[in-house]
This record gives C-alpha cells, sequence and structure tokens, in this order.
C-alpha cells in the first residue's frame, strides 16, 4: 500500500492543512480523503505541488508500506 505523507511533513514545516488547502487551492474534504487513502489516483500535478509547498521530495510524500505491515496495524486499531 502507498500511504501519503502529508500530516506528517505538514508538522515537520509546522504547517495546517487549513493552510495547504489554501495554497494548492483543493477543499479540505479532498485533503483529507488522500491523507486517509481514500482516493485511487492523484495526479502528477497535485504531487507537484505538494512537493514544492512541503519542501520535499516525492520519496519522502509517498511511502511504501508493505500490505502485511498494513493489516497488522489494522487489525490491532480494533
Amino acid at each position: 500500500m502507498i500511504k501519503v505523507n502529508i500530516v506528517g511533513l505538514l508538522r515537520k514545516n509546522k504547517k495546517s492543512k487549513y493552510w495547504i488547502c489554501q495554497r494548492m487551492n483543493i477543499t479540505s474534504r479532498n485533503l483529507n480523503r488522500i491523507i486517509r487513502g481514500e482516493t485511487n489516483s492523484i495526479s502528477f500535478k497535485y504531487i507537484e505541488e505538494f512537493c514544492y509547498y512541503l519542501n520535499c521530495t516525492p520519496g519522502e510524500l509517498l511511502i511504501y508500506v508493505p500490505e502485511d505491515d498494513y493489516l497488522k496495524k489494522k487489525e490491532s486499531d480494533f
């Protein structure tokens, strides 16, 4: 599973979700869907803008979590 590390990068840069929404002209609903992994795709335009505003590389923004690790974490949440 690919995880989008927006929240961690926002914390690192001491910025808020509201701040990134305003800069990227994206709704908070859509941003939260990206953060929660509820989207099937993210355009290169958004990846480029996230990297620009969060001062990161695509490798820092997109993190691969092996499926087994993801499922174990989900099970432990219950």
